[in-house]
């Protein structure tokens, strides 16, 4: 004779449902603020090199009386910053242009490309068209 067993409990195919629709919804709610924070957390770090960039450029010109158009000069290259591409351009002895335009997955965001100059001027462009998105910089 057997010892009397009580009755396995486990779960139920509703109950399991239940469950995963539960962490379906959670997922859908979660995913998108996290795909944002990763795009503005991109944007201050292509922000924070363009700063950097103008920094040294402008202590090189304390000392040398020049800009410099090459960015690995300050430890840069245009692939620097993930989801931007870094430039300089207008380099001449006394005035610079360094650009940050977006790549891959940054290329939706509202900012578009960075850019700053020697004067301390910041703009955000789509092409050549100056946009006005609160927040950018």
């Amino acid at each position: 004779m057997q010892p009397h067993h009580p009755l396995a409990r486990g779960f139920t195919l509703i109950e399991l449902m239940i469950a995963v629709a539960i962490v379906a919804i959670l997922a859908a709610v979660a995913y998108p603020s996290y795909t944002d924070y990763v795009r503005k957390s991109r944007r201050a770090e292509a922000r924070n090199a363009l700063l950097d960039i103008a920094a040294r450029q402008e202590r090189r010109f304390s000392q040398l009386n020049s800009y410099s158009s090459t960015l690995s000069d300050f430890g840069y290259s245009a692939s620097s910053v993930n989801g931007y591409t870094l430039a300089l351009s207008g380099v001449t002895s006394s005035a610079f242009t360094v650009t940050a335009t977006p790549t891959g997955v940054q290329t939706g965001d509202s900012c578009g490309t960075f850019e700053l100059n020697e004067t301390g001027r910041t703009r955000n462009l789509n092409g050549t068209t100056v946009l006005t998105v609160a927040g950018c910089w």
